[in-house]
């Protein structure tokens, strides 16, 4: 650990945040996380037993604090003790490997004995409809913070927070690249609830009268980081995968890029990324990682080379 004097975070490298895993066990194989792995990101277990190990024994300790915490107030007050998730939210760029660290981490949680109900949500559901965003000129804007439908989204959250027995999330389609009409995913009496997204960590714009933010509702935040050039090649790699794969579905909303060559392939991911990745990185995403509770850094092949952890 690097004693970083007055910061506010704690330094790690992958050596010695690995340490910190103690007796913690890997309760997954090989073909756990070939199922669990976002497209080409070259997760291995080892990587998993280094940083993600730790990681799901630190928040064990934190969930378990929180239940206790939960159990003094409701005895403070005479009452039956509600079941109120713990929320853990994930932030960062596109291509960046934040669902992968999602997944990951819900897999390992829900392996605890402590917490095994552990529900994923993406705030790609959150986005408004495709015809919204054309009607208000948004399409070119899509994963801005402007694109989404923060008042359902922060309703979400209060119902999560609030212990409600049932909350449901709307549901997006990466084939169509739209909200799935009349679609919702059920979250039912979960102990942790992970939210995934974009600009969780944003605090720039609220509804109504007193300020409200997403993060407001989070018990624990991670912020998935790596330098901008590195995410860039990501994305362009991610999309030649994807134009031999998903694009070439006739319902993909991409299709049209099924048949591009090597070089139309590479002008036309690098523009997208400029025009619009990259821009709502620079404007809206990385401003916020200082927020975060926790910074995974990665190094070029994906891996995490340090971890930033917030003094309590």
């Amino acid at each position: 650990m690097t004693d970083q004097g007055l910061s506010t975070y704690l330094e790690f490298s992958a050596q010695q945040w690995g340490r910190l895993r103690a007796a913690t066990p890997l309760t997954l194989s090989e073909p756990d996380l070939e199922r669990l792995r976002g497209i080409n990101d070259a997760l291995s277990l080892d990587d998993v037993a280094q940083i993600y190990l730790p990681l799901s024994r630190l928040l064990n300790l934190y969930v378990g604090a929180s239940q206790e915490l939960y159990r003094a107030s409701h005895t403070f007050l005479g009452q039956l003790p509600a079941k109120v998730p713990y929320v853990i939210g994930i932030a960062g760029s596109v291509a960046v490997g934040k669902s992968t660290t999602a997944r990951v981490l819900q897999a390992l949680l829900d392996r605890w004995p402590d917490h095994p109900k552990v529900d994923l949500v993406t705030t790609d559901g959150f986005l408004y409809p495709n015809r919204v965003l054309e009607e208000r000129g948004l399409m070119e804007r899509k994963g801005f913070p402007q694109s989404y439908d923060r008042k359902r989204l922060l309703q979400f959250m209060i119902d999560i927070k609030s212990g409600a027995n049932e909350v449901a999330a709307p549901v997006y389609s990466h084939l169509t690249y739209d909200i799935v009409p009349g679609e919702t995913v059920v979250i039912a009496s979960p102990d942790i609830v992970i939210v995934e997204g974009l600009n969780l960590l944003q605090t720039g714009v609220s509804e109504g009268e007193v300020p409200l933010f997403v993060s407001d509702f989070f018990d624990f935040s991670i912020y998935v980081d790596a330098e901008v050039e590195d995410i860039r090649r990501w994305y362009v790699e991610r999309f030649f995968t994807l134009r031999e794969t998903a694009f070439k579905n006739p319902d993909s909303f991409f299709h049209r890029f099924s048949t591009l060559t090597d070089e139309e392939a590479r002008q036309t991911a690098t523009a997208i990324w400029t025009s619009i990745n990259e821009r709502n990185l620079v404007d809206n995403i990385l401003p916020t990682r200082e927020r975060a509770d926790l910074i995974l850094r990665k190094g070029p092949n994906h891996s995490v080379k340090r971890v930033n952890l917030r003094r309590l």
